[in-house]
């Protein structure tokens, strides 16, 4: 038998139900107006990078953010202003926010998820560049047709190269592996990534490059790589400031390659007035 996911499934259909409507009712009973959010925004599902801008007074709540769910704070780097969402976690999530953010004027969207190490590369932490992310959940089966990857655009990859020689951190480019059970990574499923040069299991990447490509967003997915899935005594340590340093600097490098070919992409001045 084919799983029920799989069925029902006419990917030219449009959505009866969409994030602009969800957003315009959320807008009239939270009485909020419409503004401007950033070009640029980030998805932080740990919530670390966030509480180590909030905590030292670098970002503030945005005031026309409509969604039921989360709070989008703004900040600002070398001038370019940025939104960034806590708490993401998940495929599923991870797509619902990208589409509000989408529809809400973003036009880059950063995650930057922890993951736990597949095939070693070196002693966490590190972060890889997810190029490719194995489709081991449910919400890229709404978007694509079953196929074992989903992938970043490759004209962002191109635009990518080179852009981490100046990171903090190691950055290296490879797969990861998507899944929607982290408890149920067992060694069957872990040796099947390792057979397939996966680096990192983490919880988003799959759906939100499926997101992407049918839907034409400019999506870049990062694992930081911090733990070996709690194997070890003294596992999941991500550095100063639990890693949020090397993770700023590395969203910063990439979104500065972006703007560099998207130069009227970047918002310079904060909308909090607006």
């Amino acid at each position: 038998m084919q799983p029920s996911i799989l069925d029902n499934k006419i990917y030219a259909a449009p959505s009866v139900f969409t994030a602009e409507n969800l957003l315009r009712e959320a807008r009239r009973q939270k009485a909020l107006p419409e503004g401007s959010i950033p070009n640029v925004c980030i998805l932080d599902p740990d919530g670390d990078i966030a509480q180590h801008l909030l905590s030292t007074g670098q970002a503030a709540i945005h005031p026309h953010w409509a969604c039921y769910h989360t709070k989008l704070y703004i900040f600002h780097q070398d001038s370019v202003e940025y939104g960034i969402i806590p708490h993401v976690v998940g495929a599923s999530f991870a797509v619902l926010v990208a589409e509000e953010l989408f529809v809400s004027g973003c036009k880059l969207l950063i995650s930057m998820t922890s993951a736990g190490q597949i095939i070693p590369m070196g002693q966490p932490p590190y972060f890889v560049l997810i190029e490719r992310a194995l489709r081991d959940e449910g919400t890229s089966y709404h978007y694509l047709p079953p196929a074992p990857y989903s992938q970043i655009d490759p004209t962002l990859l191109t635009c990518l190269e080179g852009a981490f020689a100046g990171a903090s951190a190691r950055v290296l480019g490879g797969a990861t592996w998507t899944t929607d059970a982290p408890f149920r990574e067992t060694e069957y499923a872990i040796d099947y990534a390792r057979s397939e040069g996966i680096l990192g299991v983490e919880m988003e990447a799959a759906a939100l490059y499926a997101f992407a490509q049918v839907k034409g967003k400019a999506v870049i997915c990062f694992a930081h790589i911090t733990n070996q899935m709690g194997q070890i005594e003294g596992d999941f340590e991500k550095g100063v400031d639990q890693g949020s340093h090397d993770a700023l600097n590395v969203i910063r490098q990439a979104a500065r390659r972006w703007l560099d070919q998207n130069p009227h992409s970047s918002h310079t001045l904060s909308r909090l007035g607006d």
